[in-house]
């Protein structure tokens, strides 16, 4: 049995070693969620980063199987939020000094999408004042696309692989020009080539899914030199195509342990990236983002798309809080952070410092 112990004062890890601490239970778990919080501690300290997320539309092109949002499903209504609704979302991150955003839909690939999110790039900054870093969620785009969103004042982007795994990715997806592991993996290249601060995640628990590669999956992240993460565990939907395979998921509490797992070794590989505490963690756990915290996690996304359109965006079911106001988030949110004994980062940026300090190195 590997010593998790001697596994922890590792500098380097192998797979075998990340797999041990995976598969850890018990005393083991809680050393290595104690070491993740050490080096969290060191390498970023304990504050918290706002993300306000804006999910401004559930319109997609895309069939993945795991997915509530996915194109063939009938079962809710579709909606794309106006510009001014956008806005004026934005401008409640702006006035509580969120000072980051995230916006976030389904995949468009069209020039009237391109410069629709163009535009309103342009929008938001206008109305804050240039003051706030904004975060993409808008999935696989051309090169030109992702340029012209840079260059209209986008700074980071979230695209998740979802799973590193090249059959494991195509058994999530159809078989066809729309659902490539090859582009995936291009897109995710071109957003570092274009100087986002590059983000991606995956599903943890999975239908077919091993530790092994989970392990793998965390490597990755690592020898792409990822900015930035998004994780949590992988949570069923009936109107979806893998819900068939529910019954070979792990235990909703054992998926849940398994991605503070993630998170935890995740901060041991890369100490100075920010990692999101998801809002799947707190749809097993009411303590879920809280735990998340302390065992590595350095960002929350407060969600404040407005209430009426929040039901619509579900891409797993029992989704928290779709009932609440920015505001209840908000303060919400402020008590978690603190019994987790974080502190909230208001009006900073919250830049991964893992990317700042790849950038002062390259020149």
């Amino acid at each position: 049995m590997a010593d998790i112990k001697e596994i922890l004062t590792k500098s380097e890890l192998s797979r075998t070693d990340i797999v041990s601490l995976l598969e850890a239970r018990d005393e083991d778990k809680t050393l290595l969620f104690e070491k993740a919080a050490e080096v969290k501690q060191k390498a970023v300290g304990n504050i918290v980063f706002f993300r306000g997320l804006i999910e401004f539309s559930n319109i997609c092109s895309k069939n993945c199987y795991y997915c509530g949002i996915r194109s063939s499903n009938p079962g809710f209504g579709r909606y794309n939020l106006a510009d001014d609704e956008i806005v004026e979302a934005a401008r409640f991150a702006h006035l509580n000094q969120y000072a980051s955003l995230v916006l976030q839909s389904g995949e468009l690939m069209s020039n009237v999408f391109t410069n629709r999110v163009a535009r309103l790039l342009e929008k938001i900054h206008n109305a804050t004042n240039n003051e706030l870093r904004i975060t993409l969620s808008c999935g696989e785009q051309t090169r030109q696309t992702y340029q012209t969103w840079r260059n209209a004042g986008a700074h980071r982007y979230l695209l998740r692989i979802e799973a590193s795994n090249k059959k494991l990715y195509e058994m999530l997806h159809p078989n066809d020009s729309n659902h490539s592991y090859e582009k995936r993996l291009e897109c995710l290249y071109l957003l570092k080539e274009t100087g986002y601060q590059t983000g991606t995640g995956v599903m943890i628990g999975l239908p077919f899914q091993t530790t092994g590669d989970l392990a793998d999956d965390l490597l990755f992240m690592k020898n792409f030199a990822i900015d930035m993460v998004g994780m949590g565990p992988y949570i069923e939907h009936a109107d979806t195509p893998l819900y068939k395979y529910k019954n070979r998921l792990l235990p909703l509490e054992e998926r849940f342990q398994l991605a503070l797992k993630m998170i935890a070794v995740l901060r041991l590989l890369l100490p100075k990236i920010n990692i999101a505490s998801a809002t799947a963690l707190q749809a097993i756990d009411k303590l879920g983002r809280e735990k998340a915290l302390k065992t590595g996690a350095n960002v929350i996304m407060p969600n404040i798309t407005p209430g009426s359109y929040r039901n619509n965006y579900l891409l797993y079911q029992n989704k928290p809080c779709t009932d609440d106001s920015a505001d209840d988030c908000k303060n919400c949110l402020e008590v978690r952070v603190a019994l987790a004994n974080n502190t909230i980062g208001y009006g900073q940026w919250g830049d991964s410092a893992y990317f700042t300090e790849k950038k002062q190195h390259t020149g």
